[in-house]
């Protein structure tokens, strides 16, 4: 047998998926664009979002909207969020943007959701009922207190 053909091609190995380098370079985007109409950027941003997706995003941003004024709408990695002050409080990923099962509204540490030593900090979506809406309303009043 020759040396060539021995020769293993090495496969190389790629840490993030496609939605992953997608996402990081949509927050690279969002720090590069000035401030202008967060809520109209966001707002087409879920009106990209597909069907099932979509209907959750908008109900969710409506509850914020009526529930949390002191939110202020912007984009997080190409996905809806909410910031208080200039740090982020709450986040809505859709389901297809990761290719899950469900859709996820997630909190960072600085929502005050606190309970004890150990809390969740996201919660996962499949629809927005009013079971649910009550839900994410004492969430929110929770997390800007």
């Amino acid at each position: 047998m020759s040396a060539k053909s021995k020769t293993v091609t090495k496969k190389r190995f790629e840490p993030f998926t496609d939605e992953e380098k997608s996402a990081m370079k949509a927050r690279v985007q969002e720090l590069k664009v000035s401030k202008g109409n967060n809520e109209g950027e966001l707002l087409a941003k879920i009106a990209e979002m597909d069907a099932s997706d979509r209907a959750m995003a908008k109900r969710v941003h409506e509850i914020i909207k009526a529930n949390a004024p002191v939110l202020s709408p912007r984009l997080w990695y190409g996905m809806p969020a909410y910031d208080k002050d200039g740090k982020l409080v709450c986040h809505f990923q859709p389901a297809k943007k990761f290719k899950t099962r469900y859709a996820t509204l997630g909190f960072s540490d600085a929502a005050k959701l606190d309970e004890g030593n150990m809390w969740p900090n996201a919660y996962a979506l499949t629809k927005v009922t009013p079971t649910e809406e009550t839900k994410i309303t004492a969430l929110l009043k929770r997390a800007i207190v």
